[in-house]
C-alpha cells in the first residue's frame, strides 16, 4: 500500500504527521510505502529526511495580510506559485499512484489534496486547531474522513463526511516521564511549584517582557521556582532582570535559558506552564494534566490560537490573557492565585487530563486505513 503525507511549514504540522507516518511503518514494514510532500525552505526538509522518510518538495507560500511593497511582492509571487504548485503535485501524485492522500496542514497540503481529489484519489485531513483554518475547510467538502484534536472545531466545518475526534499525537517520552524524577534532574525541592514559561524557539517579546516583571516582583519570595526560556530574539532578557535588581545567577529558584531542548524533563516536572496556545504545545499540556495560563499569539491565522485557548479555559484547565491585557502585574496576581491554591492546581490538572485523548496516534492511523479499505472494496464493485 502506499501513503502520501502532505504537511509542512511548523513543526505542529509536521510531528504529528510523523508520528502516524512512524507507526504506521513500524506496524506494516515492508508492505507500505510513504512519500512526504513538503516546501523546500521550511523544517520539513530536515524533519522528514531525519525520520527515514522519502522526501519532494513543491514551491508553494501563503498570502501575508498587508499592503506593504515587500508584502505586495510576495502575494504576485505566491499567485504564480499556485499555478506551478498545481501541475507540479498532480505531477507527484501521478508518479507515486498513493492509495490515500492525507494532509495535516500547511500551505503544501492545499495543492496536493485539491488535485489528488480531482484526479480521483481518496483524501483524508487532520486539523489541529480548535478553529480550522481555510484550506482544510475547502477540502473538508471532499475529504472522505475529517480528523479533528479539538470538539469545538466540530461546528465550525462542514464536512462530507461526519468528522472524527482524533486528538493529536504526542511524544511518548512525555507522556511516560516520571514528575518526581524530572524534579529531581531539574533540582527543583520536592514541594516547591514549579513554573515554566516560554514563548517558542524565537520567544515571544511580550511574554519576556511580563516574565521579567513577575520574577522582579517575587525577587524576594521564594514561594516558587522559575524556569523561562526566552527564545532567540530573547538575548536581551538577563541584562533587563539585572536592571530590575535580580541577581538570578546566584538564586536556585531561578532559571533563564535560551531554549528549552529538554521539554520531557521540564514540562512533566512543572506545577504550571505559561506558553502561546499552539495546538502541540496545549495537547501535552492535556496529556500531562497541566495547568497552564495562555496567552494566544494575537496575528495566528484567523486568531485561531485564542480558539485554541478557549477550549482549555472553557473546560476549567486553563486561565487566558490577550496579549493585549499583558502586564507583569496582571500575571504575577494570576500566578499567585493558582500556585497558592493547591485545590486549583489539583482541579486545573484533572480538567486539563480529562480532555485528552491518549492513544491518538492508533485513532488516525485506523482512519487513514478505513479509508484505504473503502477504495479496495469501491474498485472490487
Amino acid at each position: 500500500m502506499k501513503i502520501l503525507f502532505a504537511t509542512g511549514g511548523t513543526g505542529g504540522h509536521i510531528n504529528p504527521a510523523l508520528a502516524v507516518a512512524s507507526k504506521i511503518r513500524e506496524e506494516y514494514k515492508d508492505e507500505v510505502e510513504i512519500l512526504f510532500v513538503g516546501t523546500p525552505d521550511h523544517m520539513e526538509t530536515r524533519l522528514v529526511p531525519n525520520a527515514g522518510f522519502d522526501f519532494t518538495t513543491i514551491k508553494i507560500s501563503g498570502f501575508q495580510r498587508s499592503f506593504s511593497p515587500s508584502a505586495i511582492v510576495h502575494n504576485f509571487k505566491t499567485l504564480g506559485r499556485l499555478v506551478t504548485s498545481s501541475s507540479a503535485a498532480k505531477k507527484i501524485i501521478r508518479e507515486f499512484d498513493p492509495d490515500v492522500v492525507v494532509g495535516f496542514g500547511g500551505y503544501v497540503s492545499g495543492p496536493v489534496l485539491r488535485e489528488a481529489h480531482k484526479l480521483g484519489y481518496p483524501i483524508a485531513i487532520h486539523e489541529q486547531n480548535a478553529f480550522p483554518g481555510v484550506t482544510n475547510k475547502a477540502l473538508a467538502k471532499y475529504a472522505e474522513v475529517v480528523m479533528l484534536t479539538s470538539e469545538d472545531a466540530r461546528d465550525r466545518i462542514e464536512c462530507l463526511n461526519e468528522p472524527v475526534i482524533t486528538g493529536l499525537p504526542v511524544r511518548g517520552e512525555l507522556i511516560k516521564a516520571n514528575r518526581a524524577e524530572c524534579r529531581t534532574v531539574l533540582n527543583v525541592e520536592p514541594d516547591k511549584p514549579l513554573v515554566l514559561s516560554m514563548g517558542g524557539s524565537l520567544g515571544a517579546i511580550a511574554i519576556n517582557k511580563a516574565m521579567c516583571g513577575v520574577i522582579a516582583n517575587k525577587k524576594d519570595d521564594h514561594d516558587c521556582m522559575f524556569l523561562h526560556a526566552a527564545g532567540q530574539n530573547g538575548k536581551w532578557v538577563p541584562d533587563k532582570l539585572h536592571e530590575l535588581g535580580v541577581d538570578f545567577e546566584n538564586r536556585d529558584d531561578i532559571e533563564i535559558r535560551e531554549y528549552i531542548d529538554d521539554m520531557h524533563i521540564c514540562m512533566p516536572a512543572a506545577d504550571l506552564v505559561i506558553c502561546r496556545a499552539g495546538a502541540s504545545s496545549l495537547y501535552e499540556l492535556r496529556a500531562l494534566g497541566k495547568p497552564s495560563i495562555l496567552i494566544p499569539y494575537p496575528y495566528a491565522a484567523e486568531n485561531h490560537q485564542y480558539f485554541n485557548a478557549m477550549e482549555l479555559v472553557n473546560n476549567g484547565a486553563a486561565r487566558i490573557i490577550e496579549e493585549k491585557d499583558l502586564t507583569a502585574d496582571v500575571l504575577t496576581e494570576m500566578i499567585n492565585e493558582i500556585i497558592n491554591s493547591p485545590e486549583t492546581l489539583s482541579e486545573m490538572s484533572k480538567n486539563a487530563k480529562a480532555m485528552a485523548i491518549l492513544n491518538s496516534t492508533d485513532l488516525i492511523v485506523e482512519n487513514i486505513l478505513r479509508v484505504m479499505r473503502k477504495k479496495e472494496v469501491t474498485l472490487e464493485e
